[in-house]
This record gives C-alpha cells, sequence and structure tokens, in this order.
C-alpha cells in the first residue's frame, strides 16, 4: 500500500482504544481538552479517526516521556 494511503486509514473507536490504551471516556476527555486528535463525522451516528493523527499524537507522547522535542 502507498504511504498516503496508509495514512488516510480511517480506525473505529475500539480500534483507536486498542492502539493508544486508553478509554473510551478518557479519549473523549481530552478531545474536549484539545490534548488527543478530533474524530471525523462518517455519518449521524458515526465517527472514526485518521490513522497519520494518531501516529502523530503518539509521537508526540514518545518524544514527551524521553524529554525531546516532538
Amino acid at each position: 500500500m502507498h504511504d498516503s494511503v496508509i495514512g488516510r486509514r480511517l480506525l473505529r473507536l475500539p480500534d483507536v482504544q486498542a492502539i493508544v490504551g486508553l478509554r473510551r471516556s478518557e479519549i473523549y476527555r481530552r478531545i474536549r481538552n484539545g490534548t488527543f486528535p478530533a474524530p471525523i463525522r462518517l455519518g449521524t451516528n458515526a465517527v472514526a479517526w485518521l490513522q497519520s493523527d494518531l501516529d502523530a499524537w503518539i509521537a508526540a507522547r514518545v518524544a514527551e516521556s524521553r524529554g525531546s522535542a516532538a
């Protein structure tokens, strides 16, 4: 798969929870606080996150924990 296609992969909440290790309530709390990527609305009752947004968020957390700039 081409990198630009992989970066645009949409992930639903159960996948996001498994990847980042946070519960639903914590994910939505962080979204409200502006410290977690906001989802993309797919329909009236459906949202998903861009994998590339999550990858960037994880990279920033790793950089913070290791004392380096993201």
